[in-house]
């Protein structure tokens, strides 16, 4: 069973974080660490006062400091050893690639599609599969449609998990094993919480001074837990405006840094699930993390 810490991620397919399923080879990874600030409906509000005005929200809570912490160690998942999934990626893929709306409707159910959230199954069970498939991945058309770019994503990772409550249920891409009570005493001993967590991708991830691709490394990051600190970010209506390229991390020495975003991933993340019956494997639903 994997751990859901963190907020939505598969429809943010743009940033996709790379999982190594073997030590020779790196898989896309359909998770990317949300941008550090605060939240979007947070990042612009009317100045306080006047009439309707919203209330001022509450302060931030104050940072945890900055120090020292035992290394928690992460295990990646191994790949499916099913060789009909392997022939059901390449034909998502396909599909994927292709833009076929019709020919991903044949991979996914006709009927019992799930879109399982913290507030429960989001699926609209009036409309097709693929219809809420669609809206899970975030559109299949459009100028901002993610869809295609997320299931070609997910085509090429080889894990799976079972998913618990929903029997034969595999979802992927398949999370890290890592000791809960391991990193339940690192987050009371720092302060922190869940989600101020991430692990690398890689073994020996650079990490660098700052957060430019010249800049100098000054460590590597083994395959262990590391802290992302909350960064602020500039105003979505700023000139030029872009999404962060590095994140921010505290390594177990206590010394600071920053790493390529790709080269780490949130806890929690989306997963697509799916079960495999008499005429092979089917998209069958969406694990949200959020």
């Amino acid at each position: 069973m994997r751990p859901v810490y963190s907020a939505s991620l598969l429809a943010a397919a743009a940033l996709i974080a790379v999982l190594p399923a073997t030590a020779q080879s790196q898989l896309p990874r359909p998770g990317q660490l949300p941008p550090p600030g605060p939240p979007p409906a947070a990042q612009q509000r009317p100045a306080p006062g006047g009439p309707g005005a919203p209330a001022a929200p509450p302060p931030a809570p104050a940072q945890a400091p900055i120090k020292a912490y035992k290394p928690v160690v992460v295990a990646m998942p191994a790949p499916s050893n099913d060789p009909s999934y392997e022939t059901f990626r390449k034909q998502l893929a396909d599909v994927a690639n292709r833009k076929d709306r019709a020919g991903l409707a044949r991979l996914t159910v006709a009927q019992g599609f799930f879109w399982d959230t913290a507030n429960g199954d989001k699926a609209d069970k009036r409309k097709p599969a693929i219809a809420n498939l669609e809206q899970a991945l975030g559109g299949f058309s459009g100028p901002n449609a993610q869809g295609w770019e997320a299931l070609a994503s997910a085509a090429t990772d080889p894990t799976l998990e079972p998913l618990p409550d929903h029997k034969g249920v595999m979802c992927g891409p398949a999370g890290p094993n890592i000791d809960d009570q391991a990193f339940e005493a690192l987050t009371k001993e720092t302060g922190t919480d869940a989600g101020d967590w991430a692990f690398p991708v890689a073994p020996n991830v650079e990490v660098r001074s700052a957060g430019q691709p010249n800049a100098p490394v000054v460590d590597k990051l083994g395959m262990s837990l590391v802290r992302v600190l909350p960064e602020q970010m500039p105003p979505p209506n700023a000139p030029n405006a872009q999404p962060p390229m590095f994140a921010h991390v505290v390594l177990p020495s206590g010394r600071t840094g920053y790493i390529a975003m790709e080269q780490i991933s949130p806890i929690g993340f989306d997963q697509i699930c799916y079960l495999k019956d008499a005429t092979g494997w089917k998209i069958i639903g969406y694990e949200s993390a959020d």
